[in-house]
């Protein structure tokens, strides 16, 4: 997981727009190939340390959800045992 960030093509430059009633961000469709994203893919914003923002498909609040889960399953292990019996 520690590649090199990779770069929109020089001079390429998103803009936010006007959509309807709301904004939006217009992907290119070569951009959207690179990043293997279709029209209806989620992805999410996650602020860095240094102000910068990244995009993910990962989502750090499920993530979390489920590593809470995971420590309550191995807690309770035995308890859930027995009752899956």
């Amino acid at each position: 997981m520690n590649e090199m960030p990779r770069k929109l093509s020089e001079g390429e430059v998103l803009q936010i727009r006007k959509i309807g009633n709301s904004v939006g961000v217009i992907l290119p469709k070569e951009l959207l190939a690179r990043l293997n994203l279709k029209e209806g893919d989620k992805f999410y914003p996650v602020e860095q340390p240094d102000g910068s923002l990244r995009l993910s498909p990962f989502n750090p609040k499920h993530a979390r959800t489920m590593e809470i889960a995971r420590k309550i399953m191995h807690e309770y292990r035995d308890t859930f045992a027995a009752l899956a019996k």
